[in-house]
């Protein structure tokens, strides 16, 4: 066994998103003020902060506000404060505006951002208060004393793809912490592995997902609005898939259009990086992006599952927050307001924590008790059977979301809980119906996810075993492809799985240098046999404004 460094903290805060960077902020005030002594770090798997860091993104400024009272002053990197709001039901050819924008989609007083400027933003004020961010670090073993979690150990460097050291081989470190705080984003691993040691889903909803798929887009001069939002339904997805797309107008007439695809979709043939291009073969869409050039491309898995699939949020010596514990509304499309909060709160929980030096599971729950009565939970509990109204199409579920703004977020007869499936278990066996016989890439407009896979900036170093572990590899070639079709070709947004060879000869090539890290491989395999997990550090894409 290779000899590690052991570096000692108090706290540490695994991946340097909005729910981490504003807890560690939070706390690392709290313990000045309380004249207490301890450091605070955040470990984060990208190069540099904001690097992994991709979403929609409108962004609700009430946690900011909390963390940052004077941040109109401090320069934060917002696009635009929302100006003009717009939603739309598209058929193939027309647009139909819907004659108000509803309630729990009306934008007033919030910025049309990019969250990559804003988390780096978020890391320079976290640095600049004293928090040490390591970068290209990743996190990939829990280190555990019993069943309390002490620490986490960061991955090997320079490990080749047969697994043998290179002469550059570096052991990863063993962070040790009283407290680790997981806000790994959606689908993290070690969040997987603590949800799967301590059996923190009982009782709960499964996690329902859906992946976002975006490109950014160069206009010319003049010709966008910042501040402008559109949201649209129907097409491409229809009645039966989850999903919409949106339209966000952001400074230097750069457009942002994007797709969101639930990730609990039926036909095992559905690509959600085609129905995106699909998207742009509307009329009014290809109008939009007229004379543009795309610049950017990226996708992210979102949790929608809501109030009743969020997991228990502490164990000893550890606690989920962010997207890590499915604090996003979906209605709303909206996550980092909440993510940023159940940091916040998190930090409180951690500071009464070492007030009274107990950091045990009965100590640490108190966070949950916080978030049950903060404005986290008011705010969730009014939408927590959105996603799972739609299981019965667009039209029910739009009549289920009505019948939630009245009854306080009820469901279905009035149901305090509607009951979630996980995506995979939904997708049916059998021939996938064809749907993509009229999308041809014209290099363009439209573009085969190679072409946008260059577009996100994404590298990896070839010669080291792949992220992407399948852990039974027959199962591809054999009976996904007779069930199934091998889906993993089309639910993948970077072109990473390929069936490739004849008869014996047919394989699963895993093109992981392409992965642009959504984790939808992991969410949507109908057998559960991928497990993503960190390439070495700093790999991955390397995204600026998404």
């Amino acid at each position: 066994m290779p000899e590690r460094e052991v570096l000692e903290l108090d706290v540490l805060f695994v991946g340097a998103g909005p729910a981490s960077l504003a807890g560690a902020i939070k706390l690392n005030r709290l313990f000045k003020e309380s004249g207490q002594d301890a450091s605070v770090a955040v470990l984060e798997k990208a190069a540099e902060v904001g690097a992994h860091s991709l979403s929609g993104a409108i962004v609700d400024p009430r946690s900011i506000a909390e963390l940052f009272p004077n941040y109109k002053e401090l320069n934060i990197p917002v696009e635009a404060e929302v100006s003009e709001e717009r939603m739309y039901y598209l058929t193939e050819k027309k647009k139909l505006p819907f004659p108000y924008v509803p309630p729990s989609m009306r934008h007033h007083g919030c910025y049309v951002t990019s969250i990559g400027k804003l988390t780096r933003w978020l890391g320079e004020q976290a640095e600049n208060e004293g928090i040490d961010i390591f970068c290209g670090f990743p996190g990939t073993e829990l280190i555990y004393d019993a069943d309390t979690v002490i620490g986490v150990r960061t991955g090997d460097r320079g490990i080749d793809k047969h697994g043998e050291q290179k002469p550059q081989f570096e052991p990863g470190a063993d962070i040790h912490a009283k407290v680790v705080v997981l806000g790994e984003g959606t689908r993290g691993s070690l969040t997987k592995q603590l949800i799967r040691k301590f059996d923190l889903m009982e009782g709960k909803n499964p996690q329902v997902w859906a992946i976002g798929i975006k490109e950014l887009w160069q206009m010319p001069q003049g010709t966008v609005t910042p501040g402008y939002v559109a949201h649209t339904m129907n097409f491409p997805l229809g009645h039966d898939i989850f999903g919409g797309g949106f339209i966000y107008g952001m400074q230097n007439d750069i457009l942002d259009i994007g797709l969101v695809i639930g990730l609990d979709y039926k036909n095992p043939g559905i690509d959600p990086h085609h129905e995106f291009q699909r998207l742009k073969m509307h009329p009014w869409v290809r109008s939009l992006i007229e004379g543009g050039e795309m610049v950017s491309y990226g996708a992210k898995s979102l949790p929608e599952g809501g109030w009743f699939s969020i997991p228990k949020l502490t164990v000893d010596g550890a606690m989920l927050i962010g997207d890590s514990a499915g604090f996003m509304n979906g209605q709303r499309l909206k996550g980092i307001h909440l993510a940023m909060k159940s940091g916040m709160l998190a930090a409180e929980a951690i500071a009464e924590a070492f007030a009274s030096n107990d950091f045990s599971d009965a100590s640490l729950n108190s966070f949950a008790d916080k978030v049950n009565g903060s404005w986290l939970k008011d705010e969730l509990w009014k939408v927590r059977n959105f996603h799972q109204g739609f299981d019965r199409g667009l039209l029910a579920g739009l009549m289920n979301s009505g019948l939630g703004l009245f009854t306080g977020g009820r469901g279905w007869g009035l149901k305090n809980k509607l009951p979630s499936h996980n995506g995979h278990e939904l997708m049916q066996k059998g021939a996938a119906a064809e749907r993509y016989a009229d999308l041809e890439f014209d290099g363009k407009y439209i573009f085969d996810k190679v072409t946008d896979v260059y577009h996100s900036a994404t590298s990896h170093e070839e010669d080291q075993v792949p992220h992407l572990h399948v852990s039974d590899p027959d199962i591809c070639k054999t009976k996904c492809a007779e069930e199934y079709g091998n889906p993993c070709e089309k639910f993948c947004p970077a072109d990473v799985y390929e069936m490739t060879g004849e008869g014996e000869d047919r394989r699963l090539q895993i093109n992981f240098s392409n992965c642009v890290h959504c984790k939808t491989c992991d969410i949507m395999d109908p057998y559960q046999i991928i497990d993503w997990v960190p390439p070495e550090g700093g790999d991955g894409p390397a995204w600026v404004n998404l």
